[in-house]
C-alpha cells in the first residue's frame, strides 16, 4: 500500500501556490506547525526548490544525492563552526563548547578524538555491553509493569542511553539525573534561531557541566581508574590517549566529554521514542514486527529513516564548488536537511510509508563520510534491544494520554509520550 503525501496546510494550494510557498521558506521563521510536522515543507522544497537560497544568503538542501555529494567532499565543505558561530554565540561558554567538540571540527582535531574513541565502539566492545543493556531494559520494564504503564521518554528512552554513556564516562549514579537537562539546554542553543532564553539556559548548562566534569575527571584520575572493567573506559582512553604524539588538552578533554554525554543519549532517546510512536501510528507494521521479531534490525533502520533524530546538519563552503547545478562560493553556509533527504522518493520508494522490512535503506540519519556518527553501532544496538523487548513483553501497549513533542527543528523527538499496557 502506498502512503499518500501529507501536504498539510498546502493541500488546498495549486501548483503556483505551492511553488511560491517553497520559495518563501525561511529557516529563521518557523512556526509550531512546522515543528510538529515538517514533512509537508520538505516535500515542497524537494519538488520546487531543492537547493533553496534563504533570505540570509545561506542554502537549504533537501535532496538525497545533493546531501551525499556534500558529505563526501569534506575538503570543500567544512564542519568547523568557528566562523559561523562567532556572531551567533559571541565570546560565551556555548561558543567555547561547540567549537571544541568532535562534531564541529575538521581534521586534525576531529581525527585525533575519533581515533581515541574507536576502541569503545568495536564489535567486541559492543558485545560486552549487550548483556548489561538487556538487564537495564528489563529492570525499567519491571518498574513500568508494576505501574501498568510508563512515559516512554522519561521512564525508558531517555533513561537507557544515559546509563550506558554514564558507565563509559564513569558518571556516578547519583549525578546522572543532571545530564538530560544540561544536554537539552546545550543542544537547544543549536536551533536556527537563538532566543535570549535559549542562550541563557545553554550558557548556564555549559558552565555547570564544565565545573562538574573538571572535578569528576580529577577524581577519576586520583582513583587510578583505567576503564579495564568497562566502567570509565572511554574517559580513561581520552585521558591517556595520544594521536601523533599529541594528547588532548584539558579544555579539549572536557568539551568532548560534554559532547559525548549529549550525543550519546540524544540520538538514542529519539530513536527509541520515535520508533515506539511510529509502531503505534502504523499498527500493521507493528503486527509484522511482532510476527517476525527477526525484522528488528531493518525496523530500527526504518525508524531512523522515517523520523530522523537529527534533522539538520551544517557545512561552510571553503572552496568554490558546484552541487546540483548550483555554484557555491567560499563562505556560503549550507544547511543539510537530513529529514527531507531520508524521504526523497528518488532514493526511497514510497518514502512516507513506514516499512519495517525496507531494504535497501541507505538513510542519512547518522550522516556520512568522515563525520558519520562514531556511536551509530551502539545506538542501533540500544534501539534493537529496547524496542524488541518492549514488544515481546507488552505487545498491546497503547498511548494513554497526550504526547508532547520536543519543539525543535534540528532534533526531532518527544519530551513526553505516555503509554499503558
Amino acid at each position: 500500500m502506498t502512503a499518500a503525501v501529507d501536504l498539510g496546510r498546502f493541500a488546498a494550494l495549486d501548483e503556483a501556490g505551492r511553488r511560491e510557498a517553497a520559495l518563501a521558506f525561511d529557516l529563521r521563521r518557523l512556526d509550531r506547525d512546522f515543528l510538529d510536522n515538517p514533512y509537508p515543507w520538505y516535500h515542497l522544497l524537494r519538488e520546487y526548490a531543492p537547493l533553496h537560497r534563504m533570505p540570509d544568503g545561506s542554502f537549504f538542501l533537501t535532496r538525497y544525492d545533493d546531501l551525499q555529494a556534500v558529505y563526501r567532499d569534506n575538503r570543500r565543505f567544512s564542519s568547523d563552526k568557528k566562523v559561523e558561530f562567532a556572531p551567533k554565540f559571541g565570546d560565551t561558554p556555548l561558543y567555547r563548547h561547540h567549537t571544541t567538540s568532535l562534531v564541529f571540527n575538521d581534521p586534525p582535531l576531529h581525527t585525533r578524538v575519533r581515533r581515541l574513541l574507536a576502541p569503545a565502539f568495536t564489535p567486541r566492545a559492543l558485545k560486552l555491553l549487550e548483556s548489561r543493556f538487556v538487564a537495564l531494559v528489563d529492570r525499567l520494564l519491571d518498574r513500568a509493569a508494576a505501574r501498568g504503564g510508563m512515559d516512554v521518554i522519561t521512564d525508558f528512552a531517555a533513561a537507557l542511553p544515559v546509563e550506558i554513556i554514564g558507565d563509559m564516562l564513569a558518571v556516578p549514579a547519583q549525578d546522572r539525573h543532571l545530564l538530560r537537562d544540561w544536554s537539552l539546554a546545550i543542544l537547544g542553543a543549536l536551533e536556527p534561531v537563538l532566543t535570549p532564553e535559549r542562550a541563557e539556559a545553554g550558557n548556564r548548562a555549559v558552565l555547570e557541566f564544565e565545573d562538574w566534569l573538571e572535578k569528576h575527571i580529577a577524581a577519576f584520575g586520583k582513583q587510578g581508574g583505567d576503564g579495564s572493567d568497562g566502567y570509565g573506559d572511554v574517559l580513561a582512553a581520552l585521558m591517556r590517549g595520544e594521536e601523533g604524539g599529541d594528547r588532548l588538552t584539558p579544555a579539549e578533554l572536557v568539551q568532548n566529554c560534554i559532547f559525548l554525554l549529549n550525543a550519546g543519549h540524544e540520538t538514542t532517546t529519539n530513536l527509541i521514542g520515535n520508533g515506539i510512536a511510529a509502531l503505534i501510528d502504523w499498527p500493521d507494521e507493528r503486527r509484522r514486527l511482532m510476527e517476525d521479531p527477526g525484522l528488528i534490525r531493518t525496523a530500527v533502520e526504518e525508524f531512523l529513516r522515517f523520523e530522523s533524530s537529527n534533522q539538520l546538519g551544517n557545512r561552510r563552503v571553503v572552496e568554490r564548488v558546484e552541487i546540483g547545478g548550483v555554484v557555491f562560493e567560499p563562505g556560503t553556509l549550507v544547511t543539510l536537511c537530513i529529514g527531507a533527504a531520508n524521504r526523497d522518493p528518488a532514493q526511497f520508494p514510497d518514502p512516507d510509508r513506514l516499512d519495517v522490512s525496507r531494504q535497501p535503506n541507505r538513510h542519512l540519519a547518522f550522516g556520512a563520510g568522515i563525520h558519520a556518527c562514531a556511536g551509530m553501532s551502539l545506538a542501533r544496538l540500544e534501539g534493537q534491544i529496547a524496542i524488541s523487548r518492549l514488544l515481546a513483553r507488552f505487545p498491546d501497549f497503547r498511548r494513554s494520554g497526550e504526547f508532547v513533542r520536543g519543539g525543535r527543528a534540528r532534533f526531532r523527538g518527544f519530551l513526553s509520550y505516555p503509554v499503558e499496557f
